[in-house]
């Protein structure tokens, strides 16, 4: 019940303040302006991740946790929305933004929030002095992933929603109770925000909003499965399947086609389906099914026994093909084994 109360209450306070924060966006300026790359027609304030921040510093203050971890979580979210607000408003270079992005994730690696030891199939693997590396190419490779799918109204916030879901479930399951908590606070944080972010949007997240999402949830995915004794490290890349595939095979794009992996394009899986012909709205839905999908196959995965875990593991590898070859998300233009699914109905059709 209190973690219900949690929620409604941190809901309830980024529902109110945003349009206080949407207000004050317009008086100074702090607003995105259209152009040739974006899709609204209309200066619109970027103020998403502020109000979140806001309400989920508040709520974790009065659910006043007994984990120091939230320290961490609180003066990292902090720091990483001012680092946004600053990219928002001046556009820093890639490179400036990559640096901020790695002073912040320095401040959970000093309070001791590290990926040190991993346990699949019951074997304990040490990362030693790769310990930190790791775990900083682990935070920024999340907060990125969420950057980058954050090109459709609500898609972002949407997608952090249904992956901190799969986190507080798969938290209980573990009697992980900080896990949990942290994670419907930052669920209600963004749902009070998504009201006015969904489609058509009153105010977007911003850059302050998606790296704002992107670090909590790097963060809580090293502390809800730091002792997992199975497959430990594909829980969250499983949650978080469809930005993981975004940034994954936008990389694998780039170097194909010779460019700089951090110069923005229009062939991001949401870019894609628009291609296809769904709508704005449609796209979006589709991929919080998808998202869905991956984040209900991550907590089958930890009920699972072995058997059953690598038959799961292998239909989601098979779904990941079916997703990049359906929307050509490669560029590639081939489609193996779409053709062979076909060539398979033909046959069984005629």
């Amino acid at each position: 019940m209190y973690t219900l109360f949690l929620l409604v209450l941190s809901a309830i306070i980024s529902f109110i303040i945003a349009p206080l924060f949407m207000r004050l966006s317009y008086r100074f300026g702090f607003v995105d302006y259209p152009n040739h790359r974006k899709q609204h027609e209309r200066p619109m304030p970027f103020s998403g991740g502020v109000s979140i921040l806001v309400s989920f510093v508040i709520t974790v203050i009065i659910a006043q946790p007994v984990e120091r971890e939230y320290i961490p979580i609180i003066l990292g979210g902090t720091l990483i929305v001012i680092l946004g607000i600053i990219d928002d408003k001046y556009d820093l270079k890639p490179s400036i933004k990559f640096l901020g992005q790695l002073v912040v994730i320095s401040i959970p690696i000093f309070f001791g929030i590290i990926i040190d030891t991993i346990n699949p199939f019951g074997i304990t693997m040490n990362f030693g002095v790769f310990a930190i590396p790791f775990t900083f190419l682990w935070i920024a490779v999340i907060i990125n992933a969420i950057n980058l799918i954050d090109g459709l109204d609500g898609l972002a916030a949407g997608v952090s929603v249904i992956a901190l879901s799969s986190i507080a479930f798969i938290g209980i399951l573990q009697n992980n109770i900080f896990v949990m908590m942290i994670s419907v606070i930052l669920i209600g944080s963004t749902l009070g925000v998504l009201y006015y972010n969904f489609n058509p949007a009153k105010l977007f997240l911003g850059d302050n909003g998606s790296m704002l999402l992107g670090y909590v949830l790097g963060v809580l995915s090293i502390l809800g499965f730091k002792n997992v004794t199975f497959f430990s490290i594909l829980f969250p890349i499983i949650i978080l399947g469809v930005p993981f595939i975004d940034i994954t095979f936008a990389a694998v794009r780039r170097y194909r086609e010779g460019v700089s992996l951090t110069r923005a394009d229009r062939g991001h899986l949401h870019h894609k389906l628009q291609y296809i012909g769904f709508s704005h709205r449609e796209s979006v839905i589709l991929i919080y099914f998808m998202a869905t999908l991956f984040a209900v196959a991550s907590v089958i995965l930890y009920l699972s026994t072995v058997t059953g875990a690598v038959l799961i593991c292998i239909l989601l590898v098979f779904s990941v093909v079916i997703i990049v070859e359906a929307t050509d998300l490669i560029g590639s233009n081939k489609r193996p084994i779409l053709n062979f699914l076909q060539k398979i109905f033909e046959r069984i059709s005629s």
